[in-house]
């Protein structure tokens, strides 16, 4: 038997790609709308497909959240690479942080799931939150051996910092956003020069 989670793949044939991505369409909309919690039936109904259909290409909630989610995480990875090769160690590290917030904070209930993600194989977005976080650790280390980041911050206490914020940008985004001033602070607390 295989343990391995379920990874939603765009299906080959072109009514079964429609109908995929009218799901996931729908599921972007209503994850946004009503956080990650959100009605499958009627992402189903605003999708125009069968909840049978959605459960055919995704037959858990997680596997849908994973795959809504999937291409800004492989973004952050890839904005990683980019800022390593573009900027300095901490603006690279400080540039990406803030991306990764506001990833994070996509909609009510992803800080959550992302964080349990990291940390449980068994999740769908497992794999890709691993790639996350090593990216996110390589820029964190750069940083620290060019001396401009504390030394004994470990890339657990980072992504921490960075869920809280993200929690924080969760809740006050529609009343607004805080999250900055308080990744400002968490900065402060973690450099060792003026950014």
């Amino acid at each position: 038997m295989d343990d391995r989670p379920y990874i939603a793949q765009r299906p080959r044939r072109a009514d079964g790609q429609r109908n995929y991505d009218a799901i996931l369409a729908a599921a972007r909309k209503a994850f946004e709308a009503s956080g990650s919690d959100a009605s499958l039936e009627e992402i189903a109904s605003q999708a125009g497909v069968a909840i049978g259909t959605l459960y055919r290409h995704f037959p858990t909630r997680a596997a849908l959240v994973e795959a809504t989610t999937r291409d800004g995480l492989e973004n952050l990875v890839a904005q990683a690479g980019r800022l390593a090769s573009e900027r300095d160690p901490l603006d690279a590290l400080t540039g990406w942080m803030s991306e990764a917030v506001v990833h994070f904070s996509t909609f009510r209930g992803l800080v959550g799931i992302l964080t349990r993600s990291m940390y449980d194989e068994g999740t769908p977005s497992h794999a890709m939150c691993a790639a996350m976080h090593r990216s996110g650790a390589d820029l964190l280390r750069a940083a620290q051996t060019a001396g401009d980041v504390r030394a004994d911050l470990t890339p657990g206490e980072l992504f921490d910092l960075l869920s809280g914020v993200a929690w924080v940008r969760e809740q006050t985004v529609s009343r607004g956003d805080a999250s900055a001033r308080l990744l400002r602070l968490a900065l402060e607390g973690i450099t060792t020069r003026e950014s």
